[in-house]
């Protein structure tokens, strides 16, 4: 809302005349729940976006395609971009992130194809509007060696100057430790490369998310995912009140993005139900 020269003067002549001078600062930024498009179900559909709103998350994270369309990712298509920032637009949600869910195919850590889609992807992403890649690497394609790591972040150290100057974020997401996770951005040498959190497969691979959160800090994390599969969450291995209270101390503001399954088979009641349990631990 604009400051007029009149209220400004009005206000002032308050506090002279002994009243208080109240200025209202900006609402600190807060952490936003998201969710992924494959958890709704609706994997490189245009209809999660929809149903995202509908559920009352924050953002929705999209797949660029698992399989190639002509040789191309499948948003790397002009009109299916506009139609996505449309659906946004219209339902008032943001996209707040992508995820190159082809690396789960050709692998970042040993196929130069690989190394083509984030290219791709850099610019998709900017595209629609949002910041965060997700760079998936397990199955088949998970770091298991130091050689795998030192050449997956020599493949960033190339892409990340790219990534800078179009300010988008490639975060790492995977099932080795935070320590190695950092070794690999180090050895990138970019703001643009960050570890993509989750606590569940950090719990899963035997890490303790919480303390890994801590000595993460909220400079070298751009998102997480939030889960503790096959369980609802607060009912499985995860202290989630201690991971949404150290999530908290560090002052990270950003989306974390649930990527839970459905044990009752109802999509949307066991999104629901996951969310609210959130949103309860963050009142």
């Amino acid at each position: 809302m604009p400051f007029s020269r009149r209220s400004f003067l009005a206000t002032a002549g308050a506090a002279i005349a002994g009243g208080p001078l109240v200025l209202h600062a900006a609402k600190p930024a807060r952490l936003r729940i998201g969710i992924t498009d494959w958890n709704l179900e609706q994997t490189s559909k245009l209809e999660a976006v929809a149903m995202a709103k509908k559920l009352g998350f924050d953002g929705v994270q999209i797949s660029l395609g698992i399989k190639p369309v002509e040789n191309k990712l499948r948003l790397d298509n002009g009109a299916l971009q506009a139609r996505y920032l449309a659906a946004a637009a219209n339902h008032q949600i943001p996209i707040d992130g992508t995820c190159l869910d082809i690396l789960h195919v050709n692998y970042l850590k040993n196929d130069r194809l690989g190394q083509k889609w984030v290219a791709d992807s850099i610019r998709i992403t900017q595209k629609m509007k949002t910041r965060v890649i997700l760079l998936p690497f397990f199955g088949k394609g998970a770091l298991e060696t130091r050689q795998e790591m030192d050449y997956v972040g020599d493949v960033l150290k190339e892409l990340g100057p790219e990534a800078e100057k179009a300010g988008v974020i490639l975060g790492l997401e995977d099932t080795i430790s935070a320590e190695d996770n950092v070794r690999i951005v180090d050895r990138a040498q970019s703001k643009a490369v960050l570890v993509y959190y989750d606590v569940g497969n950090s719990t899963i691979a035997g890490f303790d998310p919480v303390k890994e959160i801590k000595w993460l800090g909220k400079d070298r994390i751009c998102q997480f995912h939030l889960k503790d599969n096959p369980n609802y969450l607060g009912e499985g291995k995860i202290d989630f009140p201690a991971v949404m209270k150290a999530i908290a101390e560090i002052g990270f503001a950003g989306y974390a993005n649930l990527e839970t399954v459905a044990p009752s088979k109802s999509v949307e009641a066991d999104l629901t139900r996951n969310l609210q349990f959130l949103r309860k631990l963050m009142t």
